[in-house]
C-alpha cells in the first residue's frame, strides 16, 4: 500500500513537471550551454517548488493554499517581471560553445531562478490540487503515507528533469556556435514573451 502511494506521487510529480514552459526552456538551454549536470540542478529548483505545492495540496494545508490564492496577483506580477528580466539577460548572453564546468554560485543561481519561477506561478497550486483530486489523494490520509506521497512527487518531478536534461545534452554536439547564439535569442525572446503574457493577463484582469 505504501509503495503504491509513493508511485502515485511519482506520477503526480512527473505530470506537474512535464508541461513545457519557462523552466523547460531554461533547462534545455542550460543543457546545451553547460551540460547535463547544470541543467538537472536547474530542474531541481522547479522540482522543489512542485513538491512544496504538492505538499500543500496533498496534506490539505488550506491556510497556505488560501494565502497563495489570495496573493495570486502579487505573485503573478513578481513572476512576470522576473521572466522579462531573465529573458533580457538570456538574449544578451554570449554563447559559450566550449564551456567550463559550472559550479558554486552559478548552479545556485540557476536553482533559485527555476524555484522562484515555479513558486511565483499561482497556477501551479491549482494544477497540484487538480492532479491530486484526480488521483484521489487530496489530503485525507494519515501523516506518514502523506509524506511518502510528497516524496514521490519530488521523485517524479526530478525524474522528468533528469530525462529532459539528458535528451537536451545529447543534442549539444549537433550545435554550432552560431546555432547556440540563435538559441540564446530564441530562449530570451520566449522567456520575455512568457513574462509579458503574464503581465498582460494580469493587467487585463485588473482592468476588467
Amino acid at each position: 500500500m505504501e509503495s503504491l502511494l509513493f508511485l502515485r506521487g511519482v506520477v503526480i510529480g512527473f505530470a506537474l513537471a512535464a508541461p513545457v514552459g519557462p523552466v523547460g526552456i531554461l533547462c534545455i538551454r542550460r543543457a546545451l550551454a553547460d551540460g547535463r549536470y547544470a541543467a538537472f540542478i536547474a530542474g531541481l529548483g522547479a522540482a522543489c517548488a512542485d513538491t512544496f505545492y504538492g505538499a500543500v495540496a496533498g496534506l490539505g494545508i488550506t491556510v497556505i493554499s488560501a494565502f497563495l490564492v489570495s496573493h495570486a496577483t502579487a505573485l503573478r506580477l513578481v513572476g512576470g517581471l522576473f521572466l522579462v528580466v531573465l529573458g533580457g539577460r538570456t538574449w544578451r548572453t554570449p554563447p559559450r560553445f566550449d564551456p567550463q564546468p559550472v559550479s558554486g554560485p552559478g548552479l545556485a543561481r540557476d536553482f533559485l531562478s527555476t524555484f522562484l519561477i515555479t513558486l511565483s506561478n499561482p497556477a501551479t497550486i491549482l494544477a497540484s490540487m487538480g492532479v491530486f483530486a484526480a488521483m484521489g489523494v487530496m489530503g485525507n490520509g494519515p501523516a506518514a503515507p502523506s509524506r511518502l506521497l510528497i516524496l514521490g512527487v519530488f521523485a517524479g518531478s526530478s525524474l522528468w528533469w533528469l530525462v529532459l536534461s539528458g535528451i537536451a545534452s545529447g543534442l549539444r554536439a549537433k550545435f554550432t556556435p552560431g546555432a547556440l547564439a540563435r538559441l540564446n535569442h530564441i530562449s530570451g525572446a520566449a522567456l520575455m514573451l512568457f513574462g509579458a503574457g503574464i503581465l498582460a493577463s494580469l493587467g487585463w484582469s485588473l482592468w476588467f
